[in-house]
């Protein structure tokens, strides 16, 4: 088969293939963990990603130009993680090099890639090559090189894969950390199972990508509600409407009139425009008289509504912490990411207003983050991301967020959040002056984390031995033993904990409280000039997180 040119609905159906196939080869990206711990999550975060673009972009009946901005935007939104956003920035590169494109050819192709990897690079203050981002640039640049008169998608995307694999296979000579731990980048691996997906779908074979109303239909509950239950808990209602021209002026439209009557008919509501498109989340008991009002201004694009008796006990957390609505205006808000319900409610009572659920291995959306945001009247919302992997989410989400000056501190770990959110002072000067200062608190703390190996590998002179518990700091690991207890004091003594004044030892899911009890009474009679304060944190992967202050 030989296709010369590319619309709408064929890039629509490129990006539905390339999302199927990464779906299918998700572990295999995830297992290419750089770090020996079970918090792989670079194929899910980049599934996740380029899924949301592909959802926006519906079937690509628009033109070529149409449907890739509405793909970029899905993207940009459904980010999730540092590969995401990349991901997400390459094609709102493409996008912009398909700007006014009816349908285009090879040659425009190629070059609206060139732009793609212009974006992805200026995503990253700093481009390190070894990554993506140099997989992405060879096999443009190679498959670019090869374009002629004859040349069609088919050869153009041949080439591109053909580079892609000889890049990636490159990619540990230029990155020390993947050579040592004997894996090639994690990112430019997903792209090229897109990259496959997209020659999937050249070649006739295409398959669709389950959504997540129909792998969790097969999951309900149905003894969760029965012909004697009462209707306690309402409907999460969730849709997307596109505003009619023929039923108001859309010009004169104004969301808050929507949000105050979502306000009034339901709670936990979350409704923002984004062109001739409004976005609502809302639980109501009434969502039959929501539908009938949402009709008077357009039509619906997408609904879901969920009975949320069925999944109150396993969402209760997520609700506690649910942005709540109505709150006053005040100068300053604070929005952190974090797992676990002891170190949420942490956050919390340090002032937090609004509490995300994520960290590693659950990075949370750009659109999440934004709809946070969106919950606090605030002038200023300072961000806490908390994991390294979230940051660059935090600064996408902040650019695309336009009703406050959100301002991301780059804390990377649970240790420096605590420690930033504790010290904010906000009456230090500008919002410039704040960040300042947090930084340096960032940078007198030292986060040692504990969790269990899932390889044998050595690293930083550690013989790790699969299913042992690992102590590091950062990137460094210190210790590995079988015992988590034995991992978490040898860690202490590494980092050098008898030189800080204040330890919180925060214990997660994994480690029974008599293990936890243990430990802090040891580190109490050894450390006896450092204040010890123990957390029962309730956080995944990580059996503890000592933060020393």
């Amino acid at each position: 088969m030989e296709t010369t040119v590319l619309d709408g609905a064929l890039y629509a159906r490129l990006l539905r293939g390339g999302a199927a196939n990464l779906k299918a080869n998700v572990t295999t990206v995830n297992d290419l963990n750089v770090f020996p711990i079970p918090d792989g999550d670079t194929g899910d975060n980049m599934f996740l990603t380029i899924n949301a673009g592909a959802s926006s972009a519906g079937d690509g009946y628009d033109s070529l130009s149409q449907t890739a901005g509405k793909a970029a935007s899905g993207m940009l939104l459904g980010a999730r993680g540092n590969s995401g956003v990349i991901l997400s920035r390459i094609f709102a590169g493409l996008a912009k090099g398909l700007e006014g494109v009816q349908q285009a050819n090879v040659a425009t192709l190629g070059q609206a890639f060139l732009s793609g990897v212009k974006e992805a690079y200026g995503a990253v203050s700093v481009p390190v090559e070894g990554t993506i981002l140099t997989v992405l640039k060879d096999s443009v640049n190679a498959a670019n090189g090869n374009i002629n008169a004859d040349s069609t998608l088919e050869s153009y995307f041949s080439d591109f894969i053909a580079e892609l694999r000889e890049s990636l296979e490159r990619t540990p000579d230029l990155l020390d950390v993947l050579k040592e731990a004997g894996v090639v980048d994690s990112g430019g691996a997903g792209l090229g199972y897109i990259i496959e997906g997209f020659i999937n779908v050249l070649n006739g074979v295409e398959t669709a990508v389950e959504s997540g109303a129909a792998a969790q239909a097969r999951s309900v509950d149905l003894d969760a509600f029965t012909e004697d239950s009462v209707l306690e808990f309402g409907y999460c209602t969730e849709f997307l409407l596109r505003l009619q021209t023929s039923k108001i002026d859309i010009g004169a439209f104004r969301v808050d009139e929507l949000i105050n009557y979502l306000n009034s008919v339901g709670d936990s509501v979350v409704c923002f425009q984004e062109g001739t498109v409004v976005k609502v989340h809302v639980h109501t008991k009434t969502p039959g008289n929501i539908i009938n009002h949402m009709q008077h201004y357009g039509e619906f694009l997408t609904f879901k509504m969920e009975n949320m008796t069925l999944q109150h006990n396993e969402n209760h957390m997520q609700e506690k912490f649910a942005p709540k609505i109505g709150k006053p205006h005040q100068p300053f808000g604070m929005v952190a990411v974090a797992a676990g319900e002891g170190i949420k409610e942490a956050f919390v009572s340090l002032g937090c207003d609004v509490v995300v659920d994520g960290g590693q291995s659950m990075n949370p959306s750009a659109e999440q983050l934004i709809a946070a945001f969106r919950e606090i009247n605030a002038d200023v919302i300072f961000v806490f991301p908390n994991n390294s992997n979230i940051v660059m989410t935090a600064d996408q989400a902040a650019q695309l967020y336009d009703s406050a000056e959100v301002r991301v501190v780059p804390t990377k770990t649970i240790g420096e959040g605590y420690a930033a959110i504790s010290m904010l002072d906000t009456t230090v000067g500008d919002t410039d002056a704040i960040i300042e200062d947090l930084k340096e608190v960032i940078a007198g703390v030292v986060t040692g984390m504990v969790s269990r190996a899932v390889r044998d590998t050595e690293m930083d002179g550690v013989e790790v031995r699969k299913d042992d518990f690992i102590g590091f700091v950062g990137d460094k690991i210190y210790v590995d033993s079988p015992s988590r207890n034995e991992a978490a004091e040898a860690l202490c003594e590494a980092a050098r904990a008898d030189r800080y004044d204040i330890m919180l030892l925060v214990c997660g899911a994994d480690a029974s409280p008599e293990e936890a009890q243990a430990l802090y009474s040891g580190l109490k009679r050894k450390y006896r000039n450092t204040e010890i304060v123990m957390i029962d944190g309730g956080q995944p992967i990580y059996d503890y997180i000592i933060i020393l202050e």
